[in-house]
């Protein structure tokens, strides 16, 4: 099908799966009326609902939330907390605060990228430990390849646990979701990260992203229920900032930068 045949399919009104707004009569979210059938609904219900056109357990929902609200660090040194602070410092709204925030949550290193780097990478090492390739192996092929492995080593704190770690495994247990393929996969990747020369412990991504896996969400799908994670955090950076006199969060002398490049020269037209 050529790209104008292809756009001709398309043409007209659209045709969507996922919902339509009636106003005066209902509102309808992937083929359920919203106000009728979702009145009672927890948010994260209808949110996962909503990316993978699934419903969730009660137990699984609790572990979603909780993986949201451990990492709702409300600290403005964080990179995308600043931008909150810095926003609500230059007294911008609050939509664009959180907005130019989140946006900044899209990280290579810390944020989103991560988050479906490692979920993807954890479907491939599934596949492959169900191959019969031994997890030395698979870790070992891919820090060939990428040098690294996302959710694991933390820079910020190389040798410590991930102070989240040990409080969503527990409540994951409570709930019957502490003993997943996944999860126990990902132990196996950090046991032998661990015992190897790379020393590098599992790190809340890792974790997060395993019991999202077992509890059924795709890469895709975590990645984008992952989304508003460190939201919880922002809002109080962004009113802490607000409180304080305009541009008055992070203020930075000049003269106390430390600077060894190029010294000073003089201009001329």
């Amino acid at each position: 099908m050529k790209d104008a045949s292809l756009l001709a399919a398309f043409e007209g009104p659209l045709k969507t799966n996922v919902g339509g707004c009636f106003p005066g009569e209902r509102a309808v979210f992937r083929g359920h009326d919203l106000h009728a059938e979702f009145s009672h609904a927890d948010w994260m219900d209808l949110y996962v609902f909503g990316i993978t056109g699934r419903h969730h357990s009660a137990a699984q929902l609790k572990v979603l939330h909780a993986i949201w609200v451990n990492t709702s660090y409300p600290d403005p040194r964080l990179w995308n907390n600043r931008v909150a602070a810095l926003a609500g410092s230059a007294r911008s709204t609050g939509t664009l605060a959180m907005s130019a925030a989140l946006a900044t949550s899209e990280a290579a290193i810390y944020g989103r990228q991560i988050d479906i780097a490692i979920a993807d990478f954890l479907v491939r090492a599934k596949v492959q430990a169900e191959s019969g390739q031994s997890v030395q192996d698979i870790v070992g092929d891919e820090l060939r390849v990428n040098r690294s492995i996302g959710g694991y080593g933390r820079p910020v704190a190389k040798s410590a646990p991930d102070e989240r770690n040990a409080t969503i495994f527990a409540l994951a247990e409570e709930h019957g979701c502490g003993n997943g393929v996944y999860l126990n996969l990902a132990k196996e990747i950090e046991a032998v990260l661990l015992a190897g020369r790379w020393r590098m412990r599992m790190n809340y991504a890792a974790a997060a992203a395993a019991l999202a896996l077992d509890i059924g969400l795709s890469p895709r799908e975590y990645y984008l229920y992952m989304l508003p994670a460190f939201l919880a955090g922002m809002s109080p950076c962004f009113v802490d900032a607000m409180q304080r006199p305009e541009l008055a969060t992070f203020p930075l002398r000049c003269a106390t930068l430390v600077y060894e490049g190029v010294p000073r020269r003089s201009w001329t037209v």
